[in-house]
C-alpha cells in the first residue's frame, strides 16, 4: 500500500503560497475538512499534537506532517509545493517546499505505517524531488510518487 492509494490528482497543490509551518499546518487542514467532512479543527488540533512530539520534517525540504483521527473516516493524502519554502524545523534546517499530509483513521491502523514508510523512500530519490519541484501538472505528481525510482537524468 502507498501513498498513491489514497492520493489522487485532485489531492495535488502545486502553488501552496504559506509563510510559515502554522499557516501550511492551517491551510492544509481546511482543505482536508472540505474533502472529508471531518471538523478543521480537529484535524488542526490533531496535526499540532503531532508536531509538539517532534517536527515531521524529513530533510531535504520535504515535510510529512501526519496524524491519525478519532472513528473510522477513509485515509486522506494531500500533497503540497509550496511557492515559497519555510522553515518546517526540519533537523537538516533546510527549509520544506514539498508537503505530504496523511490523515488516517484510528480504529484502523492497519497500512498506516507501511504508507509512511513507502513514501519516505520514495522521497529519498533525488530525482524524484527534482521532478516533483519541477513538475507542471498534478498527474505528474501522482505519477512520481506511485512509480519506481526514475533514472537519474
Amino acid at each position: 500500500m502507498g501513498i498513491t492509494d489514497h492520493l489522487a490528482v485532485a489531492d495535488v497543490i502545486l502553488d501552496l503560497d504559506a509563510t510559515s509551518k502554522r499557516d501550511v499546518l492551517q491551510r492544509l487542514a481546511s482543505e482536508a475538512a472540505r474533502r472529508s467532512e471531518r471538523d478543521e479543527t480537529e484535524i488542526l488540533d490533531a496535526l499540532r499534537a503531532r508536531e509538539r512530539l517532534g517536527s515531521t520534517a524529513l530533510g531535504r525540504g520535504v515535510a510529512l506532517p501526519h496524524a491519525r483521527l478519532e472513528g473510522n473516516p477513509p485515509p486522506l493524502a494531500l500533497f503540497a509545493r509550496l511557492r515559497r519554502p519555510i522553515d518546517f524545523e526540519a533537523r537538516d534546517e533546510e527549509p520544506v517546499d514539498l508537503v505530504i499530509l496523511v490523515l488516517w483513521p484510528q480504529a484502523s491502523p492497519e497500512g498506516f505505517l507501511p504508507t509512511l514508510s513507502d513514501t519516505c523512500r520514495s522521497l529519498r530519490e533525488p530525482q524524484v524531488l527534482r521532478h516533483l519541484r519541477s513538475a507542471k501538472v498534478a498527474e505528474d505528481v501522482v505519477a512520481l510518487l506511485a512509480g519506481p525510482p526514475l533514472a537519474a537524468t
